[in-house]
């Protein structure tokens, strides 16, 4: 799933390629993508983009006085195209969702892979009017998100952290991932409770989260759209690194699966040595 490094990166890119361009088509591909019929994807055509914005994992696209927002959910990706094909695509084929067509060539496809669609695409005056923005808490990035703030955040929350700071209502952009990679640079287990961290570790963890967002940020920066995914993996130290030895310890990297996810932690930095009870294995063992 692209969290708040992939998305922010390909915001910088579609500011560098799009900016200026004057849409052509818009396509839509998949019956399950378009989450708004007013304005009509229509409305876009024949309109110069401007700046793309991002919150949290969405993507808002200016075009014209309208905003076309996208969240790529857990299987979706934006593919730029320099030449495109001149056969439009036939709707219902393929992981294609959405096409844009730009003048004079060129332009970009939101596709999904898999069987759960979940890529949602809007046309919106105001990207305030997505819901699913309209309830994101703040952006970690922000100069205004300082210690203060994430401590307010998650004083007498009583969630295990791993789940909080996955909650987009609570903190904008980090996903399951970047959970793990923070929460493996703080030596924090992701089942301790967000209530019961003493000031240090307040501190400790929010120094991580902005740490690991920000390296991340930085190594994508640059880097093209279709590479930002290997880029991505590459960087993760824990996370789909299960059985492999932690690179700070040497400890083996151990999984807990949940029914559509698993999260990743080294047993030595995070949790005293003990392995994490594996809780969907153990209900099939009774």
């Amino acid at each position: 799933m692209p969290e708040l490094p992939e998305v922010e990166a390909l915001r910088e890119y579609l500011d560098e390629h799009l900016t200026g361009r004057v849409v052509e088509r818009v396509l839509p591909l998949a019956v399950s993508v378009l989450k708004t019929y007013d304005p009509p994807l229509s409305a876009l055509e024949g309109q110069p983009a401007g700046a793309t914005a991002r919150y949290g994992k969405f993507l808002a696209l200016r075009i014209g006085g309208l905003h076309l927002v996208t969240h790529l959910a857990r299987a979706g990706w934006l593919r730029w195209q320099e030449t495109l094909p001149a056969q439009p695509p036939r709707p219902g084929r393929g992981p294609l969702a959405l096409r844009v067509v730009l003048e004079g060539g060129g332009g970009f496809d939101l596709t999904e892979a898999g069987t759960q669609k979940r890529l949602a695409v809007y046309v919106v005056h105001d990207p305030q009017e997505v819901p699913g923005i309209a309830r994101l808490g703040p952006d970690p990035l922000a100069d205004e998100f300082d210690r203060d703030a994430f401590a307010a955040l998650l004083a007498g929350d009583r969630r295990q952290i791993k789940g909080l700071l996955r909650d987009q209502s609570v903190i904008a952009g980090i996903g399951n991932a970047y959970s793990d990679e923070i929460l493996h640079a703080a030596k924090v287990s992701p089942f301790k409770l967000a209530a019961s961290f003493d000031e240090d570790q307040v501190t400790h963890l929010y120094e991580a989260v902005r740490a690991t967002l920000g390296e991340a940020v930085a190594r994508a920066h640059g880097v093209a759209a279709g590479a930002l995914k290997a880029e991505k993996k590459s960087g993760l130290r824990v996370h789909g690194r299960d059985g492999e030895p932690c690179p700070v310890c040497g400890d083996t990297v151990r999984s807990v699966s949940f029914a559509d996810s698993s999260l990743q932690y080294c047993p030595t930095c995070q949790t005293g040595g003990k392995p994490l009870a594996d809780r969907r294995l153990s209900r099939l063992l009774k």
